[in-house]
């Protein structure tokens, strides 16, 4: 029987340290040292299954994609087989990263990776109205002829540049939950939902269909923690903890916050939309429908903040 469950979500930003130096060694090195922390909650006790972000992956897919066309004539790919491009390959560094470290632990467990399809409302609002930025910046000229030319979304980004704007619709159901449960059951460390995972529909005649948008890893992460009966929802960012005023001299960083005042502090506007509100959100969520608590903190501090030593634990009270 399993004695513990946690959910641990990788945030996309993680796996690639350093912005400037995205190259793939680079991210084997992050991929690897965070992997090395989630082994020991493995030897420590708990089970675990890992969701991952795919944000900067499927940025440099998108460019790519933007210069083949540009250069040689091939085929644009949609968003949601780039999803699924970065759930295998992400995937793919996840488990073999996992492997090799549980085993200098000596521990013998079978990692596998889930393509995992997320099902969303067709009639989201956020369709209407997308505001997610993906791929790159570009110049107002640029950006209007692709909307003009391709039916893009776009919008200027904080005085960066012009960017594609696309859907992020909330996650309604995972579609391989059952597969991912028996693979949790039977004792491998799973990956799933990478990427908030791929988001489909069922068109009217009850068939999936992936759609161009994108969904919130954080949020995806919560609906599987809910759904697995988690004990725990931990969400690995670039900060050891959760901060008021962050970056300002009056900074407060929190240890321990309870429902109640994660809704005061969201109020109050503390965190912003692109980084950490989404992540307090989905903490939230998962414990708010019955979660029993839930963990922020970075990679480094996993261990430490499952004893309570450091990270901002989110609990009912």
């Amino acid at each position: 029987m399993i004695e513990k469950l946690a959910i641990v979500a990788v945030g996309g930003n993680s796996l690639i340290e350093d912005p400037k130096n995205p190259q793939i060694p680079h991210q084997w090195d992050a991929v690897r040292e965070t992997c090395q922390h989630i082994a020991n909650m493995v030897a420590d006790g708990w089970h675990i299954v890992i969701t991952h972000g795919n944000g900067p992956q499927v940025g440099f897919l998108l460019r790519r994609t933007e210069i083949a066309q540009k250069t040689a004539g091939i085929h644009d790919v949609p968003l949601d087989l780039l999803v699924a491009d970065t759930q295998g390959s992400i995937g793919y560094m996840l488990q073999q990263a996992m492997d090799n470290s549980l085993r200098r632990l000596g521990l013998n467990r079978t990692c596998a990776t889930v393509v995992t399809q997320i099902r969303v409302d067709p009639d989201d609002p956020d369709f209407e109205n997308p505001t997610k930025p993906v791929g790159t910046f570009m110049s107002q000229e640029d950006a209007e002829k692709h909307r003009d030319k391709d039916g893009w979304h776009i919008m200027e980004d904080a005085g960066r540049g012009w960017r594609r704007v696309v859907p992020s619709p909330i996650p309604r159901q995972i579609q391989e939950i059952n597969a991912i449960q028996a693979l949790m059951l039977s004792g491998y460390v799973v990956i799933a939902c990478g990427g908030g995972g791929i988001p489909v529909v069922r068109n009217e005649v009850g068939s999936l269909r992936g759609v161009e948008a994108v969904i919130d890893k954080d949020r995806a992460s919560s609906l599987l923690a809910l759904q697995l009966r988690a004990d725990l929802l931990i969400i690995s960012t670039g900060v050891e903890k959760v901060s008021l005023n962050f970056g300002k001299p009056n900074q407060q960083d929190l240890d321990t916050i309870t429902l109640e005042q994660a809704k005061r502090f969201i109020d109050e506007g503390q965190f912003p939309t692109g980084s950490m509100l989404p992540k307090i959100e989905a903490a939230v969520e998962f414990v708010r429908n019955g979660g029993p608590q839930a963990i922020i903190t970075n990679p480094a501090n996993l261990a430490a903040a499952l004893h309570g030593k450091t990270g901002t634990r989110i609990l009912p009270g």
